[in-house]
This record gives C-alpha cells, sequence and structure tokens, in this order.
C-alpha cells in the first residue's frame, strides 16, 4: 500500500498558482536539457522511501488546506554547498487536485496513509477545482461544496 508525505505550500495562494509554479519548473527544467519534472528540496530525509515511491504522492496544503497532490518518483539525498545532508523530493511535474480537507500548520513534512489521505477532485469535479480559489473557499465553509 503507498505511502504519501504532506507539506506547507508556503508562499502558495492557490492550486492554480502551485500550478503555474510546477508547469514554469517543468520548462525551465527541459530548456536546460533536463527531465521535466517538478522538485522541491527538504532538510530531512524520509526513511520510508520504498512504501513512498510505490505510488505515493506529495500532498500539499494551501491556506490551511490540503487541496493537491503531486506524485513522487524520486528521493535523491544530496550534501548542499555547505556539506548540510538535504533531499530532492522528485515528482511528477502534473498538479491534482483533491477534495479539500482542512490541515493545522506544521514544519518540514508528515507521513500520510492511503486511507487518510484525501481523493483526487476527478473530472466530474472538475469546475470545482476551476473556480476561483475565494469562492470555492467561501463555498466550502457555507456547507454548500
Amino acid at each position: 500500500m503507498a505511502l504519501h508525505l504532506i507539506k506547507l505550500a508556503v508562499g502558495c495562494e492557490s492550486v492554480k498558482e502551485l500550478t503555474s509554479r510546477v508547469a514554469e519548473r517543468a520548462r525551465l527544467a527541459k530548456a536546460q536539457g533536463l527531465p521535466p519534472r517538478h522538485t522541491h528540496i527538504t532538510r530531512m530525509v524520509p526513511k520510508r522511501d520504498a512504501e513512498l515511491l510505490d505510488g505515493g504522492s506529495l500532498y500539499w496544503v494551501i491556506r490551511g488546506e490540503i487541496a493537491a497532490r503531486t506524485r513522487l518518483i524520486g528521493i535523491e539525498p544530496f550534501r548542499d554547498g555547505d556539506g548540510i545532508g538535504r533531499c530532492r523530493l522528485i515528482m511528477e511535474p502534473k498538479v491534482h487536485p483533491v477534495s479539500p480537507r482542512p490541515m493545522r500548520p506544521f514544519q518540514g513534512w508528515r507521513y500520510l496513509t492511503a486511507t487518510d489521505a484525501p481523493p483526487d477532485l476527478g473530472k466530474a469535479a472538475e469546475s470545482i477545482a476551476a473556480m476561483p480559489e475565494p469562492m470555492r473557499r467561501e463555498l466550502r465553509e457555507l456547507g454548500l461544496l
């Protein structure tokens, strides 16, 4: 069974903005002759990497909600220029909106089991994902979504 990570998308205001960031990073990688992928650098290396790479995703918390995910395809530990151990999380350059779920702030990343992960919005809910973020949040808070 796949295991997932959950992390805050610091400075990101919406799923649309996250999608734009991921697309831009993939475009820059491709321009440099690298495979089009999305990477995120973190300090700690996940110990359960085999489970994460068995279909796991990185779920993004945006403005207090688990809002999107990107599928993990690699985990690369490395040392930065100062000799500090870091980890590069490598993901597909595609953002999948998920059914929003409130999440309190935390530092770093956390494991998220498959049973606790919110489902993708899917084709039927693409119109919800296309809504402006403030409108979607307000409708959810009113219990209309």
